[in-house]
C-alpha cells in the first residue's frame, strides 16, 4: 500500500497529479463505454456483452477509488473511522463519505444498464416507464447513501430525520402545485394515455408528443411550435389520442344538388375513392347521407389511413376531394354553392318589395293617372 504512494515521490504535487490522472482515466473509460452502448442500442446485440461492459465500468470506477485511497495513505484513517465512528478523525469520515457516494454513483450506472437490458425488449414497458423506474431506483440508492454519510457525522440520526420530515412538510406546502404536477406525471406514466411520438389533442393544443417527464409533457404542434404543458393540467383535460390504434378515420363532406339522387351520388363517390393509394381499403370506404343543407344534400365520405400523422391526413383529404370532384364532374353531378332567392311582394301601407329593396308604391293623381 505504501509502495503506490512512494511511486509519486511522496510529495503533495506528485500525489495530486497522480490523482488527476486516475480520475481522468476513469471518466474517459465511462465516456467511451457510454458511446459504445449508444452505438449498439438498436443492433439487437445480446445482453451479455453489454452487462459485461457495465460490470467492467463499475470495477474500473471502484479501482480508481481504491487507487486514490492508496495514493494518499488513507487506509488507516478509513479503518479507524469504520471501527469507531465516534472518533475525532474527521478526515477519515469525510473520505469514507466520498467513497460511499462514489460507489453509489458507479452502482446506479450498473443498475440502470440492467434495468434497460431486461425491460428494453418488452413492448409492455415503454421508454418513459423504464426511465421513471431507473430514476426511482437512482433516488433510492442516493437517499440510502446520504443517510449512511450523515450517520458518519452524527449519532442522533432519529432527531435529524424528524427535522427533515418537518422541513419536507413545509417545502411541500410551499410547492404544492409542483408536487401536484409530479404526482400527475406518475399517473400519466403508468396509465399511459399516450406515449412519445403519439399524435394527441389536449384541450386546444394538438401535436406530436416529444417528451414526458415527471413534471411536464412536451408536444410539437403542426405549426412547428414546442409547447410545454404541466402534467396536472394535462391530467385535468380531455385527451384525444389519434394514433393509439394505429389507424385514423377521416371524413370529407361534399354537397350535391337537390335534383340529384343521393344514393347514386354516394355510390359514385365510393367508387371514386376505392382505388386511392393514400387510404386503406380495409376497412372499406363509406359514403353516408348526413343532413339537408341550405343549398345541397350533404354526403360524408369516410376513409381510413394507417400510421396517422398530420401529413398523411392532409394527403388523404386532398386525394379524396380531387377524386370525388373529378367523378362528379364526369357524371354531371353538380356540387352547388350557397344560393338565395329574392322574391318581390306587395305589402299593405303603400310599400312594395322588389328585389328585396323597399320602394314607394305609385299613386293615382286627380286625372286618374298614376305618378311616382
Amino acid at each position: 500500500m505504501a509502495d503506490l504512494s512512494a511511486v509519486t515521490g511522496g510529495t503533495f504535487l506528485g500525489r495530486f497529479v497522480a490523482t488527476v490522472v486516475v480520475v481522468t482515466v476513469v471518466l474517459l473509460v465511462r465516456y467511451a463505454a457510454r458511446k459504445w452502448r449508444k452505438g449498439r442500442k438498436d443492433t439487437g446485440e445480446s445482453t451479455a456483452p453489454k452487462l459485461a461492459v457495465s460490470a467492467g465500468i463499475t470495477l474500473i470506477t471502484a479501482g480508481g477509488i481504491v487507487a486514490v485511497v492508496l495514493l494518499w495513505d488513507l487506509v488507516d484513517p478509513l479503518a479507524r473511522s469504520y471501527r469507531n465512528l465516534g472518533l475525532q478523525d474527521v478526515a477519515g469520515r469525510v473520505l469514507l463519505g466520498i467513497v460511499v457516494l462514489a460507489s453509489t454513483y458507479a452502482l446506479t450506472g450498473f443498475v440502470g444498464q440492467i434495468i434497460g437490458e431486461f425491460t428494453g425488449k418488452r413492448s409492455a414497458v415503454s421508454e418513459h416507464q423504464r426511465e421513471i423506474v431507473y430514476r426511482l431506483t437512482q433516488v433510492s440508492l442516493y437517499t440510502l447513501a446520504i443517510l449512511v454519510v450523515v450517520g458518519l457525522f452524527t449519532r442522533d440520526l432519529g432527531n435529524l430525520l424528524v427535522g427533515a420530515g418537518f422541513l419536507g412538510i413545509v417545502v411541500g406546502m410551499a410547492a404544492r402545485q409542483t408536487l401536484g404536477a409530479v404526482l400527475a406525471g406518475f399517473v400519466l406514466m403508468f396509465s399511459r394515455p399516450f406515449e412519445i411520438g403519439d399524435w394527441i389533442e389536449i384541450g386546444e393544443r394538438e401535436g406530436i408528443v416529444t417528451d414526458i417527464t415527471v413534471v411536464t409533457t412536451r408536444i410539437q404542434t403542426f405549426d412547428g411550435e414546442y409547447v410545454m404543458l404541466p402534467n396536472d393540467e394535462v391530467n385535468a383535460q380531455p385527451i384525444t389520442n389519434r394514433t393509439r390504434k394505429g389507424r385514423l378515420r377521416i371524413e370529407v363532406e361534399v354537397g350535391v344538388d337537390y335534383d340529384t339522387n343521393p344514393g347514386n351520388a354516394a355510390e359514385i363517390a365510393r367508387d371514386a375513392v376505392k382505388g386511392l393509394d393514400e387510404i386503406l381499403q380495409v376497412p372499406t370506404p363509406q359514403v353516408v347521407a348526413k343532413r339537408f343543407g341550405d343549398s345541397a344534400i350533404i354526403l360524408g365520405v369516410r376513409v381510413w389511413i394507417d400510421n396517422p400523422s398530420a401529413r398523411r391526413r392532409w394527403r388523404a383529404r386532398t386525394a379524396v376531394i380531387e377524386a370525388v370532384t373529378a367523378a362528379f364532374d364526369e357524371e354531371g353531378i353538380k356540387i352547388p354553392f350557397p344560393q338565395r332567392e329574392l322574391m318581390g311582394r306587395t305589402e299593405e301601407g303603400g310599400l312594395a318589395i322588389a328585389g328585396g329593396e323597399p320602394q314607394a308604391a305609385p299613386t293615382p293623381d286627380g286625372d286618374g293617372q298614376t305618378r311616382d
